[in-house]
């Protein structure tokens, strides 16, 4: 049986962190950080090159966590706590899919109709059902709200997710952690 994460797991759950962390600064930068248009501009493309990037990963994480199973919770872990692991798993996979898909509605749904190109290099389509709507503003508003408050709800769901692992880690010392780490070696619990 094994006892950690796929590689190909490992790679796109470190990369999807740290994609999503820095979406989370780099929103807050946009709101709070006063910058000069060509900065806010640039940065809002970076953000939205990083989502459908997460996006994207997203997929291809839950096409992989679907076709292959991942390493058991420890079997002395109370079963409450391999249902709120569970629960909390998906409720990240679905933040992982809402939040960008919101914040691509919110730009198909701008008024300002600025196209979005992935890294600079490849243009990415507005989302039809978004993009053709009559009245924009609206809709527009909605979506930044959602996005907003989803933002700060899926980093409340990551900082449990993190605790959880670290209290795993450092008070339980069972190997939850360790199997998701690229570094651990089976010798090494």
């Amino acid at each position: 049986m094994r006892d950690r994460y796929t590689l190909v797991a490992i790679i796109l759950h470190w990369v999807m962190a740290a994609g999503i962390i820095a979406l989370f600064v780099m929103g807050l930068v946009m709101v709070h950080g006063g910058l000069e248009p060509s900065r806010l501009f640039a940065l809002y493309q970076l953000h939205k090159s990083i989502g459908i990037t997460v996006l994207l990963a997203a997929f291809l994480r839950l096409a992989w966590r679907l076709t292959h199973r991942p390493p058991p919770l420890p079997e002395a872990m109370p079963e409450r706590e391999k249902k709120a692991a569970h629960v909390g798993h998906w409720l990240l996979y679905g933040f992982l899919f809402g939040l960008p898909l919101t914040g691509w509605g919110l730009v198909s749904s701008s008024v300002y109709g600025i196209p979005t190109v992935l890294f600079g290099v490849v243009p990415w389509p507005d989302l039809p059902v978004f993009s053709n709507v009559a009245d924009k503003a609206p809709v527009e508003g909605v979506m930044k709200i959602v996005h907003a408050y989803g933002a700060y709800v899926l980093m409340a769901v990551v900082g449990v997710h993190v605790l959880a692992a670290l209290r795993h880690h450092f008070w339980v010392r069972d190997s939850v952690l360790r199997r998701m780490l690229p570094w651990y070696r089976r010798s090494s619990l």
